[in-house]
């Protein structure tokens, strides 16, 4: 075989070496059903120690939520699915990041998340190679409890069962490890700060946790906020845009920040990277309840997304 020949070969056994796929051509949604789940939940509540079943009636188990009324496990507390959304385009073989969604109270997968506030939508729009994952907490109910998620280590675990799930939406379940290495960004929204803080509190996935957005999801737990951005500083960042409502929970979150050292500015970020802190304050007549599309610009989920350089 003569020197062209070789090279043509070994040209062609670079193309065709084995894990090398071509960006999706349509985008992919999937909503698998997890072991890691956040629900169904037999443990206490954090904040009071007390169990969190704590309503009965026969075998039937239930959570009592902070409006007094009792949810029932079997209905509430009892979806194991995350939605697995994949944009066109989407390449496995590039740097690509895991936008994980933790969505509010009174919300469904199906209903709220991909249909009213359109988030799968939004990170298409927002251009960059990342997977879309949001685990269903409470159905459709005011509690904005983490379930599992309040168990140390319990994030982590999420994300190793996540990258099997993924690899599978995404059709090549060789590919497991690459999204197990993946960086990984929280985005909440709402009620979606309690397992927030939690996950970068005790999840155990430091190192893969590349930043925190919060959508006006700030309104306890600020001090596990503070402390995983101080040990973190080296490669996460945090961005926070809230309404009043939200607004005394950010003011104690950058005092602790001052505290711990950590500098931070306020108003829209250029660009989010390792190390930056934002606050972002909204206009006060902005109704909390559309913020996750309608802010201080329209689709903010994209408008953040396309911030992140990674």
């Amino acid at each position: 075989m003569n020197r062209r020949s070789l090279l043509l070969a070994a040209a062609g056994a670079l193309v065709a070496r084995p894990g090398c796929a071509e960006p999706l051509a349509a985008s992919r949604m999937e909503l698998p059903s997890f072991t890691h789940s956040p629900f169904p939940y037999a443990g206490t509540v954090p904040a009071t120690g007390l169990p969190f079943r704590d309503a009965f009636d026969g075998k039937r188990h239930g959570h009592v939520t902070r409006d007094g009324s009792i949810r029932w496990e079997d209905e509430t507390y009892g979806d194991r699915r995350s939605l697995a959304f994949f944009p066109a385009g989407f390449d496995p073989d590039r740097p690509a990041t895991i936008v994980v969604f933790f969505h509010g109270n009174g919300a469904t997968l199906e209903r709220d998340v991909i249909a009213r506030q359109g988030v799968p939508r939004q990170l298409a729009a927002a251009g960059i190679n990342a997977v879309l994952l949001a685990p269903q907490f409470a159905v459709d109910a005011p509690d904005s409890s983490s379930g599992n998620f309040w168990t140390p280590g319990f994030f982590a675990a999420y994300l190793e069962e996540a990258a099997t799930k993924l690899a599978r939406a995404y059709g090549d379940p060789s590919r497991r490890d690459d999204f197990a290495r993946m960086p990984v960004i929280i985005l909440a929204y709402s009620g979606g700060y309690n397992p927030a803080a939690f996950a970068v509190g005790v999840g155990g996935a430091d190192e893969r946790v590349a930043g925190l957005v919060l959508l006006d999801a700030l309104y306890a737990e600020e001090d596990r906020v503070a402390d995983w951005m101080a040990r973190n500083r080296g490669h996460a960042f945090l961005f926070s845009a809230y309404t009043k409502s939200a607004a005394a929970s950010n003011a104690v979150l950058r005092k602790l920040l001052r505290e711990r050292g950590v500098p931070f500015r306020s108003g829209p970020p250029r660009r989010l990277t390792p190390g930056s802190v934002t606050f972002l304050a909204t206009e006060p007549d902005l109704d909390h309840n559309d913020l996750v599309t309608r802010a201080w610009t329209k689709d903010p989920v994209a408008w953040i997304l396309r911030r992140y350089p990674g």
